[in-house]
């Protein structure tokens, strides 16, 4: 099983199970297999579905509040919908919450179907009422000086020179870069631009721009250079970086529709996945941050870094003062 990108997965799936239940409640005890076909999906993926279901529902989430489903073979009833079958009766608190979000979406650059947002910020506002008037600021997260100013630089066609730090390999250099644009993508704001020292474009991350110099000569970004498209995201795994293949169970799956992977296949109760990595030394971090849910298939040469990492940690937990030694090499 093939995902272009985790973020597609993630509202693929999101909008299957919104579906799902409307689905099952006009068809009490329909078979699993039929649902599946209507559906589009396999049996495998559908029985993954309700099992999500089954623990979903109204915030609370006691026995009351939760999606519930009988079983009788291989047909499915929905026997507690939570409310899901009734039209939506926004709080004021929870209007103005959607009112914030809309206009907060509304400012961020790049948002396609803007007239969309508009339209349903405008229907919001009507039904809240006096409420939409509430004065609360908006702002883009991040949107602080440093944004603004690499926003100025892009704006004035200033070269800037910036100390960054690289969270793949744990540095952090200074560069020379010509500004493009700055965009926003999952959240985060983004300075692209030109890098005269790896002589390419690149996408940095401005909470992760330490210092930011705005410099007299002109950008010179070279005339070829065309905006990256980052509608499946910033990272864009290439056939020159590093494999890596991890067995993981169902409690670090998740991974599989955040991180772009090239396969994922069963492996009894687990799953094999296969994704690029930039280097050997953030899929290191990836490896121990996800704990002993995960297994690492190959390359050897991860799988012994993770082994000797793991016994550093614990061997700092044997040894008095040994903590202090292991933490830098727990960060490199």
């Amino acid at each position: 099983m093939s995902r272009a990108t985790g973020s597609r997965a993630s509202a693929d799936r999101l909008a299957r199970l919104l579906n799902l239940v409307p689905y099952l409640l006009a068809r009490p005890g329909i078979e699993i297999a039929e649902a599946a076909g209507d559906l589009g999906v396999t049996e495998r993926q559908l029985r993954e579905d309700l099992e999500l279901l089954w623990v979903c529902g109204l915030p609370g989430y006691g026995p009351g509040d939760l999606i519930d489903m009988a079983f009788d073979g291989d047909r499915v009833t929905i026997t507690y919908d939570a409310g899901i079958d009734r039209p939506l009766r926004l709080t004021q608190d929870e209007a103005l919450a959607l009112v914030v979000a809309l206009r907060l979406l509304a400012e961020t650059p790049g948002v396609d179907n803007r007239d969309a947002v508009e339209g349903a910020l405008a229907k919001i506002e009507d039904a809240a009422g006096d409420l939409a008037g509430a004065p609360v600021a908006v702002r883009l997260p991040g949107d602080g000086d440093r944004v603004q100013r690499l926003r100025a630089a892009v704006q004035s066609g200033r070269a800037l020179r910036i100390t960054y730090y690289t969270a793949a390999r744990d540095e952090t250099t200074e560069r020379t870069v010509d500004p493009l644009r700055v965009l926003m993508v999952g959240g985060r704001a983004y300075l692209e631009a030109w890098c005269r020292r790896a002589e390419g474009m690149r996408m940095f991350r401005a909470d992760r721009i330490d210092e930011c110099l705005e410099l007299d000569e002109p950008a010179a970004v070279p005339p070829h250079v065309r905006p990256q498209d980052v509608s499946a995201g910033v990272f864009r795994p290439a056939p020159d970086l590093p494999l890596i293949t991890l067995r993981v169970g169902r409690g670090a799956r998740w991974i599989t529709e955040y991180y772009p992977c090239e396969q994922v296949r069963p492996d009894g109760d687990q799953w094999l996945v296969s994704l690029r990595v930039t280097d050997l030394a953030w899929a290191r971090r990836l490896v121990l941050g996800l704990g002993p849910g995960v297994t690492v298939v190959s390359p050897p040469e991860l799988a012994e870094e993770v082994r000797a990492q793991a016994a550093l940690a614990l061997d700092a937990y044997s040894r008095p003062g040994a903590a202090a030694a292991a933490a830098p090499a727990a960060g490199q």
